[in-house]
């Protein structure tokens, strides 16, 4: 099950240090969806490895607004505390699935 990021938590999980991906998303969003089922596929194949979640931007605001996410879905990939990488509105999971293969 992919872990719920909330404006209260992710700083401190995301500086562990840890490899993490965070979905942005709304309920209303269409595109959100389906990404969001890619997402939670992904975080039962890396449990363990990476900590894969979501983060739903009309409770979280202050998170949204740290990243300056703007679009969703929005995902982004950290490593080592920091930003890597992100992937802006839908694609394939294959796409996904790469992006979180290399915080390996």
């Amino acid at each position: 099950m992919a872990f719920e990021f909330k404006d209260s938590n992710y700083q401190e999980i995301i500086a562990e240090g840890k490899p993490v991906v965070v979905d942005f998303w709304a309920p209303w969003c269409g595109p959100c969806k389906v990404v969001g089922g890619f997402i939670s596929e992904l975080a039962e194949e890396y449990e363990g490895k990476v900590l894969i979640g979501k983060c739903d931007i009309d409770e979280n605001g202050d998170m949204a607004a740290e990243y300056g996410i703007r679009n969703i879905p929005t995902v982004l990939f950290f490593k080592d505390g920091n930003l890597v990488d992100k992937q802006v509105g839908s694609a394939a999971k294959s796409v996904f699935e790469e992006k979180v293969k290399k915080l390996l």
